[in-house]
């Protein structure tokens, strides 16, 4: 789908789009020319980065587990002009042995994970395949959705059972969405990204960040948010990414600790 603006205004909505990579996609997409609604929790940097950016830009207050609130995103998004671009950048990554030295792990702290990042992916699929089903075709598509999972979906370490698997399911749900999609002419491709300069990362000592960069084969670094979103930029684009997917992350296959 051309990202041409001029010819044909769209919209996208960004969930976690107020820091991290989904501030980088949001940046990206409205540098293109896109109208953006960063859907982000109250507390986060969402308001902040949508005055800055200015023009064509809503901040919505919104938990990627309330259908609610998610919906009113995605409304606010149809608003600004067509939805064709929706990126699932919402999650968590609550670390915890199966068994550890506290015991047990809760099985709240488990299903808390899967409900952000797996079912609130879902969510920001479903409402948003349904805004765009209402669209004029535009180079065949109706709309694209991109989701996020992770590299620990396929390399999961020591500590990650929850956040692997709740990633795994995100590239789990990737083909028989895009599937279910393609009658309706919506693309639907997941980013799983490797050991990213994200707030995630934001609290770790630069020698555990140099350490983890260190890891990576080639760049030997942490990669950058706008490298995410350069991605995201060219699947929009590229018509023929479909159901797929795509490691971003220079060659890096995480030990298991």
């Amino acid at each position: 789908m051309k990202l041409d603006t001029d010819a044909s205004p769209f919209s996208a909505v960004i969930t976690g789009g107020g820091s991290g990579l989904g501030s980088a996609t949001a940046r990206r997409l409205h540098a293109l020319g896109a109208s953006i609604v960063i859907a982000d929790l109250p507390g986060s940097p969402g308001q902040q980065l949508a005055d800055e950016l200015g023009d064509r830009v809503r901040f919505v207050p919104a938990d990627v587990r309330s259908s609610d609130e998610l919906a009113a995103a995605v409304a606010a998004a149809t608003e600004l002009g067509a939805l064709r671009v929706a990126v699932a950048c919402a999650g968590v990554a609550t670390p915890g042995r199966i068994l550890g030295r506290k015991g047990v792990l809760p099985l709240e702290t488990y299903r808390s994970v899967i409900e952000i990042n797996l079912v609130g992916t879902f969510n920001l699929l479903r409402l948003a395949a349904e805004a765009m089903a209402g669209n004029e075709p535009l180079d065949g598509d109706r709309g694209v959705i991109l989701m996020t999972a992770s590299i620990a979906a396929f390399d999961g370490q020591v500590g990650q059972a929850a956040y692997a698997s709740s990633k795994a399911g995100v590239s789990g749900l990737t083909l028989p969405a895009a599937r279910d999609l393609a009658d309706k002419n919506i693309r639907v491709v997941t980013i799983a990204p490797g050991t990213f300069e994200t707030p995630m990362m934001a609290g770790l000592p630069q020698e555990t960040k140099d350490s983890l960069g260190a890891m990576v084969p080639h760049p030997a670094r942490l990669g950058y948010p706008d490298e995410y979103a350069m991605l995201a930029e060219h699947i929009v684009a590229n018509p023929m990414l479909n159901g797929e997917t795509i490691r971003l992350d220079g060659a890096l296959r995480m030990p298991p600790r």
